[in-house]
């Protein structure tokens, strides 16, 4: 009867230790994100400075989602052909891929949002006209219209900003898939080869179907980090959440409800997406 106690005791130990390890081990910061929003949301719903402030700024919710997921699909794709380049081995492809790549990412988001919206624009716009007239100076004048009725006024600065904002996601993109299509064994190009396939059927059937799934994670955190610098197109004048909510700050003076409102927007967004890309982690991890 003495032993009984003492036998339970470590049985008791273990299950406060398993306890106390699961206490520490849940998302508090979680919780405080949560905690944050609903207070900030219920701010918003009953104050009625704040609920006007929402009301005002929510006006350009739909221009943030949009720039952001077209620029997003075009950075894929710019993404994808300099990734394909950096692992060529024909010498000019890789260094034009390398250059891009580089030149890209040397440079600060916000430097390059201005040189490509006002340098790099009007520059493909006399280019264009150039390319006209030189086709009217060959007797295609019909075709050469075309070109030389082009202006800068022709592209609107939303349009400028998901270029710029295209061309450098899809330098930092160009890397993750580059490392993702390297982190397939030679040995599956090998037996694609093998079979009959040539370099490019095995590349599209066999290497980056796996190099995608294995980068997925990383193209959604991408995603993330393009939802948060879309504020950065307010410089143009587009009139996405960050510009409305400056321009109802600017007129109304309610500074502390313009960008208290705007950082609960973004940090919803944000969050919302980055639960999605931990979902889609956990699954690929299970489906492995």
């Amino acid at each position: 009867m003495t032993d009984q106690p003492q036998a339970i005791k470590p049985i008791i130990e273990i299950e406060d230790f398993s306890s106390k390890r699961k206490i520490r081990d849940l998302p508090w910061w979680f919780f405080a994100i949560i905690l944050i929003a609903i207070y900030a949301f219920i701010i918003i719903s009953t104050n009625e400075e704040y609920n006007s402030a929402f009301n005002f700024i929510k006006q350009g919710l739909i221009i943030t989602v949009k720039t952001t997921l077209i620029a997003y699909g075009i950075a894929i794709l710019f993404g994808l052909l300099a990734g394909l380049g950096r692992i060529s081995k024909n010498i000019v492809i890789n260094n034009l891929a390398r250059l891009y790549v580089e030149l890209i990412r040397g440079i600060p988001i916000l430097v390059l949002i201005f040189f490509i919206a006002l340098v790099g624009v009007p520059v493909l716009v006399d280019s264009l006209n150039d390319f006209g007239f030189w086709l009217s100076d060959q007797g295609l004048g019909f075709l050469g219209k075309v070109f030389t009725a082009v202006t800068n006024q022709d592209i609107p600065m939303n349009s400028r900003a998901i270029i710029a904002l295209a061309v450098t996601y899809g330098a930092y993109l160009a890397e993750i898939f580059r490392a993702g299509i390297q982190s397939i064994a030679k040995g599956q190009m090998e037996a694609a080869r093998s079979l009959g396939m040539g370099y490019g059927q095995a590349m599209r059937y066999v290497i980056l179907p796996q190099a995608v799934r294995n980068v997925l994670p990383a193209l959604g955190n991408d995603f993330v980090a393009m939802v948060k610098d879309s504020s950065l197109v307010s410089v143009l004048a587009v009139r996405d959440i960050t510009q409305v909510s400056r321009l109802y700050a600017g007129s109304t003076f309610r500074f502390r409800e313009s960008y208290v409102t705007l950082a609960v927007m973004y940090l919803t967004m944000t969050v919302v997406l980055s639960l999605v890309v931990q979902f889609i982690e956990r699954r690929l991890k299970t489906h492995d």
